[in-house]
């Protein structure tokens, strides 16, 4: 429910605050006095287009801020998605509107986006004019009411996520079908690409080893006299390293005989490195033994390394592990065309069992919706002929549909609002008028089965009067029994049925104009009913008829 409203620098209004309690609050004044202006005020913060041309002093910005009792209305997790700071209790939504008309909307003194201030706004405030009750036409909003009239919410979210699987399922069906038809289509060229890579018989790494080995097969005449080279100065020349170094280590034994300290143990350091040297020579010599020029095996390595190439580029990869990968990858698109009729029988009993599983729950909202409709139907009835519309007749249409997200029903509301008149349509028998006073009825109904928004109805009651505008009020009052009501309203039989009563008036300065809105204690709230039976010429009968019609308007409420 709306706690707080607080406008500042809109239209004729400069700063004004407004403080709501949980019951039916009456908006009365005279025509033009800026009812519609608060209104359109509170539309901001709905989320609705701001204008500039509304903002009334151009050098600051237009301020539209109302707090919000949200206890019961379970919005913990939209807050959570979209990252809004929560509060079990309060919420407080914010719009500002430059004079260059950019507006900015905060939910809690977090920045959120338009969609968000709609999507949160459309769950705490329900505003209905003649001009916005043509939703009772609209076949979703239709079959809305009897799925709350039906109590239907607990099956009807288990019937969407099991709709949501089914179609889900579908979709995967489908997607592998053309996936399979694709792969069909270029079965032959997966293959004739598949068998080129397996005549490879490729190896990992295969070609880091393949380029090592023709380095070393293009270069042995080379690498065969390097070894030579080293070997033969090392060990087999008259006068090699080691020759003479077994003549430095004979020198070393003699003098060490004669020696102490450092000088000992020289020569068996030599001998150790010497053995080592030998140990090299012997490496050397066998290394080169096993080397052999042989042009055959070169060019077999060499046009190996050609056909990998070849297919590197081909495939547009790197190296033979990726060439494997697109093996590995065109085997698997291979086995799938093989064994695509199982895939394809595996995912059709899926989506049969989905399918089974949501017409399931389908039939259980359809059966609910049947036995809510009759009930809707009576009640309405009982509800509206006392408002003016003694001859109204009221059927609901429940085709068959195939499976949709709702179900499987398609429902329409059929009426007719003089005798002899043909059912027909919602949309193509009522007037403004009527569809108002209908709407007001399927909100009452409503009201006892579920919590609903904040009602706000602007002057939905135009063009009625006398005992019909006072069933309204009864009404409007009825529907305050459980949920939060604001209405703006010309009529004094209405505005009777105030808890509250808020008057909106407006007064001139030397350079401007100003609406401003008046709370109303019980003395002035006579005052201003008698005003509206009688006009300007406001005398006591006007207030004994004021007095009669808040009171009579009192014992109903009680009744109730």
């Amino acid at each position: 429910m709306i706690k707080r409203l607080h406008i500042s620098n809109y239209a004729l209004i400069d700063n004004l605050d407004i403080d709501f309690d949980d019951c039916l609050t009456i908006i009365t004044g005279e025509t033009g006095a800026g009812k519609s202006i608060i209104l359109g005020a509170l539309t901001l913060i709905l989320g609705d287009r701001a204008d500039a041309k509304a903002i009334r002093d151009k050098s600051q910005k237009t301020i539209v801020e109302a707090t919000f009792d949200i206890a019961g209305y379970r919005l913990e997790t939209f807050f959570e998605d979209n990252d809004i700071d929560w509060d079990e209790h309060e919420c407080l939504i914010r719009r500002e509107v430059t004079p260059a008309g950019r507006s900015r909307s905060f939910v809690n003194d977090t920045p959120v986006a338009l969609g968000i201030l709609r999507e949160l706004s459309t769950r705490l405030v329900d505003i209905h004019s003649q001009h916005s009750n043509m939703l009772l036409a609209n076949a979703s909003y239709q079959l809305s009411v009897l799925d709350n009239i039906a109590g239907n919410l607990p099956i009807l979210n288990e019937y969407k996520s099991a709709y949501n699987a089914y179609r889900d399922a579908q979709r995967k069906l489908e997607s592998t079908k053309q996936d399979i038809e694709r792969l069909r289509q270029n079965e032959d060229y997966i293959r004739f690409q598949l068998d080129q890579l397996l005549d490879m018989n490729l190896r990992p790494d295969e070609d880091q080893q393949l380029d090592a080995q023709q380095k070393l097969l293009a270069n042995v005449s080379a690498i065969k006299e390097d070894l030579w080279v080293a070997g033969n100065e090392l060990d087999t020349a008259d006068g090699s390293i080691l020759e003479r170094l077994s003549s430095v280590v004979q020198h070393l034994d003699h003098a060490e005989q004669h020696l102490g300290g450092d000088g000992q143990g020289l020569a068996d350091r030599l001998r150790t490195a010497v053995v080592e040297m030998k140990d090299i020579a012997q490496s050397i010599n066998a290394i080169s033994e096993t080397l052999n020029d042989d042009p055959a095996e070169l060019a077999r390595v060499e046009q190996r390394l050609n056909d990998i190439y070849t297919l590197l580029r081909k495939h547009n990869v790197a190296d033979v592990n990726q060439l494997i990968e697109v093996r590995d990858d065109y085997q698997h698109q291979l086995d799938e065309i093989v064994h695509n009729d199982d895939v394809v029988q595996q995912l059709t009993e899926q989506l049969e069992q989905k399918r089974t599983d949501a017409l399931q729950l389908a039939r259980q909202l359809s059966t609910r919706r049947h036995e809510a409709a009759q009930l809707f139907i009576a009640e309405l009835m009982r509800l509206a002929m006392p408002l003016g519309m003694k001859n109204i007749a009221f059927d609901i249409n429940i085709s068959p549909t195939e499976l949709s997200a709702n179900g499987t029903d398609a429902v329409e509301f059929m009426m007719a609002f003089n005798k002899n008149q043909q059912l027909m349509p919602v949309r193509e028998t009522a007037s403004g008028g009527e569809i108002s006073r209908v709407m007001l009825c399927v909100k009452s109904i409503i009201a006892h089965h579920m919590q609903l928004p904040t009602i706000i109805f602007d002057e939905v009651d135009t063009g009625i009067s006398g005992d019909v505008a006072s069933r309204v009020g009864e009404m409007m009052s009825d529907i305050a029994n459980h949920i939060q009501v604001i209405a703006i309203t010309h009529l004094p039989q209405v505005a009777a049925h105030a808890t509250r009563h808020l008057r909106v008036f407006k007064t001139d300065t030397d350079s401007e104009t100003l609406t401003h809105v008046q709370g109303l204690d019980q003395q002035e709230h006579i005052i201003e009913v008698a005003r509206m039976l009688s006009g300007k010429n406001l005398d006591q009968a006007a207030i004994e008829n004021a007095k009669s019609l808040i009171q009579n308007a009192l014992k109903q409420q009680k009744a109730s």
